[in-house]
């Protein structure tokens, strides 16, 4: 008896050299936790880690679950749904309402019609709204990281920038993209006969809102990887985008050179809809800018999007919760 005691063969711990441990102590045994040498490891913090293409997946089946379950709740109640969309729809109509009265007194708008700066305003509303339904919910980072409940979402074994994202995800936000669109259709319809219309142009209007949303997508982000270390900053990051959704809305010809070169080279927000529409138009591009750099938006949003990835991860590991 005292020899099968002493028997090391199937020790439910892994002190045993050939028993099998489930907290991988043990030489021959797999363990779940990933501390076995042979053992695969669940959670991604193998040497290698998680493939990129496997994070971006999962961050979209996420910012999908989680945005789902905030639509249902939101259809719960259909009538406060439509009305909010309603006054969202009204409330981002009266920007363009501005113009509508400014054209009512004057021919012209630093050179341009009133049918090329709708178009302008159409093509940065749209692109704007399309980013701000899906990322404005990062403007709460702020708070979070202030009162600590940034921790919750740290919690979970997915993708933390598609759950702040998707969070209290606001579909009444489509109203500004409805608007937006309706506008830019507007001025489509006006611009059919002003406009020397060929496959790279009818190409390029799809294309500037899809990479307009995205660069927008990314400077939200960068902004938000700011208040990491600036908590109380949403307001400076607010400018670089509900700002640059405004300037954007009106003709490049009225601002200062210096202006206009800054959001070329510096934030490149002038890629979001005035270098491709002013192509669109038939119209040169700013002093100094290559006529080039209409083409350029894709390659720009990829870029915007790897160091917005970059600003993201950094600010993630220096946050270092509110220290209770």
């Amino acid at each position: 008896m005292a020899e099968r005691l002493h028997t090391p063969v199937g020790e439910p711990y892994g002190t045993g050299g050939r028993g099998p441990s489930p907290y991988g102590t043990g030489s021959g045994g797999q363990s779940p936790y990933g501390t076995d040498i042979d053992g695969p490891f669940p959670y991604g913090a193998d040497p290698g880690g998680p493939s990129p293409y496997r994070t971006a997946v999962e961050g979209l089946r996420t910012y999908r679950m989680v945005a789902a379950m905030w639509i249902r709740s939101t259809m719960a109640y259909r009538t406060s749904f439509a009305l909010t969309l309603f006054t969202s729809f009204c409330v981002t109509f009266f920007d363009f309402v501005v113009i509508l009265l400014m054209f009512g007194q004057v021919r012209g708008l630093g050179g341009f019609s009133f049918a090329e700066v709708a178009f302008l305003y159409g093509s940065t509303g749209t692109a704007f709204g399309a980013a701000d339904l899906t990322m404005g919910s990062l403007q709460r980072m702020g708070r979070r990281i202030r009162d600590g409940s940034l921790d919750v979402f740290l919690l979970r074994p997915v993708p933390l920038l598609a759950q702040v994202a998707a969070d209290k995800f606001a579909l009444r936000r489509l109203g500004r993209v409805l608007q937006g669109l309706m506008v830019l259709v507007w001025s489509l319809v006006l611009l059919r006969d002003e406009v020397a219309w060929s496959w790279e142009k009818v190409l390029m209007v799809p294309g500037m809102v899809v990479c307009g949303a995205v660069i927008f997508m990314a400077v939200m982000v960068l902004g938000a990887s700011a208040l990491f270390w600036l908590q109380d900053a949403s307001e400076v990051t607010n400018a670089f985008t509900y700002g640059g959704n405004t300037l954007l809305q009106y003709p490049p010809a009225v601002f200062a050179q210096d202006l206009v070169k800054g959001v070329v080279y510096v934030v490149p927000l002038a890629f979001v809809n005035w270098l491709p529409a002013l192509y669109v138009l038939g119209r040169p591009a700013p002093a100094g800018v290559p006529s080039w750099a209409a083409f350029a938006p894709p390659f720009v949003a990829l870029v915007c999007c790897a160091v917005a990835g970059l600003a993201w991860r950094r600010g993630v590991r220096a946050y270092r919760s509110t220290g209770s």
